[in-house]
């Protein structure tokens, strides 16, 4: 069995982007393999949630593959290679670790992180001036978006002190979309139920949790709690249609027992 490297691989992609390659392959975009890609890395994040080991394997290699593409269609429109994107990132990594391939000491993580802020600081200097939340993506997920806007505010002091502070904002926040509910403007609600988020968003940020981690794996206990629900159901040769909110309740207590 022949036994594949990165090169290969990018010859691969290559040689199906060519002129006599792959019809199917030939026809995609910039914005059809974008498309792909995102579904890939949201693939793979599951399974990694799951510790599926073999599916990672699988998945990140689906990830690489889009990354692949996406370098060959900008190769073919004469914007850059994939040695191009090699390079770049082999010489960021090299210079923001100047304790491990230069002459710096550090001692723990935190210089380390301190030192990495430091370096991407100067490197900013050199580059046209953006503002601080520019590079943020506006594409992202909207937890993982705000989760990046509040980390990069935080970075030149606009911040709450402590998780304390935050927590005072939900509650402010849990006010004001009551008041927007009880008033029955649906505008409003949708204000404040985004400000809410918002906040606690923020409230995970200094707890040191990603809400956009938290609330999909809170998503995957779903899943499995409520398929379980459905299995035991289905075992009796029932239909949980017909069952009461107060039956289903105590089956979805039973599955979080079961399955966490």
């Amino acid at each position: 069995m022949k036994h594949y490297t990165f090169d290969d691989c990018l010859a691969i992609v290559r040689r199906l982007r060519s002129p006599n390659g792959c019809p199917w392959d030939n026809e995609q975009t910039l914005e059809s393999v974008l498309k792909y890609f995102q579904e890939e890395v949201y693939e793979a994040l599951d399974a990694a949630d799951r510790r599926d080991w073999p599916g990672l394997t699988e998945e990140l290699g689906d990830v690489l593959w889009e990354i692949l593409f996406l370098a060959r269609i900008a190769e073919q429109e004469d914007h850059f290679t994939m040695e191009a994107v090699l390079q770049i990132l082999g010489e960021k990594m090299v210079r923001r670790h100047p304790h491990i391939f230069g002459d710096a000491r550090i001692e723990n993580s935190d210089q380390v992180l301190a030192q990495w802020s430091e370096i991407k600081k100067q490197e900013k200097k050199t580059a046209t001036h953006a503002g601080v939340l520019t590079k943020v993506p506006g594409s992202l997920p909207a937890l993982l978006r705000s989760y990046r806007l509040s980390e990069r505010a935080a970075s030149v002091g606009f911040d709450w002190e402590n998780a304390g502070q935050v927590w005072a904002k939900v509650e402010e926040e849990k006010g004001e979309l009551a008041a927007a509910m009880a008033a029955g403007d649906r505008a409003a609600v949708e204000h404040e139920l985004g400000d809410l988020i918002f906040a606690l968003v923020n409230l995970g940020r200094h707890l040191e949790i990603n809400a956009e981690d938290a609330v999909r794996r809170a998503a995957n206990r779903f899943v499995a709690r409520f398929e379980a629900v459905e299995a035991t159901y289905a075992g009796r040769g029932e239909k949980m249609a017909d069952k009461t909110i107060a039956e289903l309740e105590a089956e979805w207590q039973a599955a979080k027992k079961r399955v966490g």
